[in-house]
């Protein structure tokens, strides 16, 4: 667990990046989540204000990845159908790329393509395997590189910098960045997380994203909490192909590392988990209209 730090200590850790406020709606909504009898209509009414959101969240509900038999219509129906907790995660995902996005930012379609991909897949993989609530996957999916669009601001050079990080096949990608920066997007990502008031355990997982081998390869290590939402996640990031798209680089030496430990973790087989990618892949496609080429 990640420990309380001294302003000073959290100052240092940021290395003069600003971390966006947290957007309106997300006060909103979860000043409404903790009453004791949320107003249904109420969070659909503070939903509905925001089409980019409404539409973001219409469009993910009537993806491939719920397989609902009806169309959902509108921001009421959803909230009706997948309630409170499970709309908010959505919403508290999708605030990010309206908070995040700097017209002065190049270069970051590959970052919101990829960060989308794996947000799904992650939801895909927790339905199927049943370890981690969906919503929460699919939040994680989304949040979890959120310090990425942050360091570049910050750092003009930073993608040659996580380029280099993932090309190497000792070091965990944020050491990398933590010798030429003194701090990374895990570090980032979390401080940003825990400023919009995420759940404490999605915080402390996008910590700790890239410390997959201390968890998965020490015996008896880690929270199971932590550990299963980032099963999940390092299976979504190798299945779409985060080592290409993000690190430039053909191999993904995380997942290498960690990748069978992971599989026994969840109690899958390379047969399984190979079927599993065929299908997330297709939805993925299917749902964005993107495809997979070697």
């Amino acid at each position: 667990m990640t420990p309380e730090l001294t302003d000073q200590q959290i100052t240092s850790a940021l290395q003069g990046i600003s971390v966006p406020p947290q957007p309106q709606i997300m006060v909103d909504l979860q000043m409404e989540q903790v009453m004791p009898d949320p107003d249904l209509k109420a969070i659909a009414r503070l939903i509905s204000q925001d089409p980019g959101l409404s539409g973001s969240l219409l469009k993910i509900v009537n993806s491939p990845f719920f397989g609902l038999a009806n169309r959902i219509t509108s921001i009421q129906q959803a909230v009706n159908l997948l309630g409170v907790s499970r709309v908010i995660n959505i919403v508290n995902a999708q605030s990010i790329r309206g908070e995040l996005t700097d017209e002065n930012i190049v270069n970051l379609n590959r970052f919101w393509d990829s960060a989308q991909d794996i947000a799904m897949t992650c939801m895909t993989l927790a339905k199927r395997i049943g370890c981690v609530e969906p919503d929460e996957a699919y939040a994680l999916g989304l949040f979890h590189n959120c310090g990425i669009p942050l360091m570049l601001s910050r750092f003009p050079y930073y993608i040659e910098v996580m380029e280099d990080s993932y090309a190497q096949d000792q070091a965990r990608i944020v050491d990398v960045e933590n010798q030429r920066m003194n701090t990374n997007h895990a570090v980032i990502g979390y401080y940003t997380a825990k400023s919009w008031l995420l759940p404490r355990h999605l915080c402390e997982a996008i910590a700790s994203h890239h410390n997959a081998q201390q968890l998965f390869l020490a015996p008896g290590s880690g929270d199971p909490i932590q550990k299963n939402l980032l099963a999940i996640l390092k299976m979504a990031e190798h299945i779409c192909q985060a080592y290409r798209v993000l690190g430039n680089q053909k191999i993904d030496h995380e997942w290498n590392a960690v990748g069978q430990a992971i599989l026994e973790y969840v109690g899958l087989s390379e047969y399984d988990f190979e079927n599993l990618e065929a299908v997330c892949q297709e939805l993925t496609a299917t749902g964005e209209g993107r495809y997979y080429q070697d």
